[in-house]
């Protein structure tokens, strides 16, 4: 591709206000490999919160305010799988089909996403001697495509998806990724879910951590914030803590706190 890549940085509010680490490391990774980062003062929530609790006004609102803010741009990157599948998938039923698949919405990706298909990335220099339990969450692996899911076969040309993260994860030296019995089964957070349903939610992440455990895994890693802080809570109440890392954190070079190398 001609020229430097210049994308606008979204950074979904739960990752400004509690995680911003993860933004700091996506930054640092895109101008790791030349790309011009620009960031958006405009921008606030995609909406996605509204959006799933069916709070039309809100959530068009948000989608509207999306794409005024990054108007103009030809690449969008996130460092969330749920609020790019909220954007991408969403945003369409209250700004208009017609609208979002020619504005901010479709050119909106998670970063790994970004690395992968656009930038052509397939390997990334760097060392984490530690043994990664990789959680695949839902948004990403069944509305963006970012791996196989399991209840799904090749599509009608024998095709299935690249396992994007765990491949760019697998590039660094050292990695190793623990073994799951069910690698893509949700964590249990779902937003609200985790509120409205919050013993099945509690079971659900238990039993996630309970397969990485058995994995043997030293750090956990995945695409979404909020998929790490469910797991990261529920350890945190058993007292039975294993660090986590969003990816872009492992990618960008970042060591584990409380993980003994392998």
């Amino acid at each position: 591709m001609g020229g430097r890549v210049k994308v606008a940085l979204f950074v979904p509010c739960y990752v400004d206000q509690l995680f911003p680490e993860v933004a700091f490391a996506t930054l640092e990774l895109l101008e790791r490999f030349d790309v011009e980062v620009d960031y958006p003062a405009a921008q606030t929530c995609c909406g996605q919160p509204f959006s799933n609790t069916g709070l039309a006004r809100d959530a068009r609102a948000l989608a509207e305010r999306y794409a005024e803010a990054f108007a103009g741009y030809d690449h969008i990157v996130c460092p969330s799988g749920s609020c790019v599948a909220n954007v991408r998938h969403q945003h369409a039923n209250w700004i208009g089909r017609e609208t979002a698949q020619h504005g901010a919405a479709a050119r909106t990706f998670e970063l790994c996403e970004f690395l992968w298909d656009v930038l052509g990335v397939q390997a990334i220099e760097g060392r984490f001697p530690y043994r990664v339990g990789l959680h695949a969450s839902c948004h990403g692996l069944r509305e963006l495509g970012l791996a196989p899911a399991s209840e799904r076969g090749p599509d009608a040309a024998g095709h299935a998806p690249v396992d994007k993260v765990r491949r760019l994860l697998a590039s660094l030296d050292g990695l190793e990724f623990a073994t799951l019995e069910r690698p893509d089964e949700c964590c249990g957070f779902g937003g609200s879910f985790a509120a409205s349903e919050a013993a099945v939610s509690t079971k659900m992440g238990l039993d996630r951590l309970a397969d990485h455990e058995r994995g043997g895994a030293q750090v956990l890693t995945s695409v979404d914030s909020s998929c790490l802080a469910q797991l990261a809570s529920l350890m945190k109440r058993r007292g039975k803590p294993i660090p986590v890392m969003h990816a872009a954190e492992i990618l960008a070079g970042r060591a584990p706190t409380g993980a003994a190398q392998r």
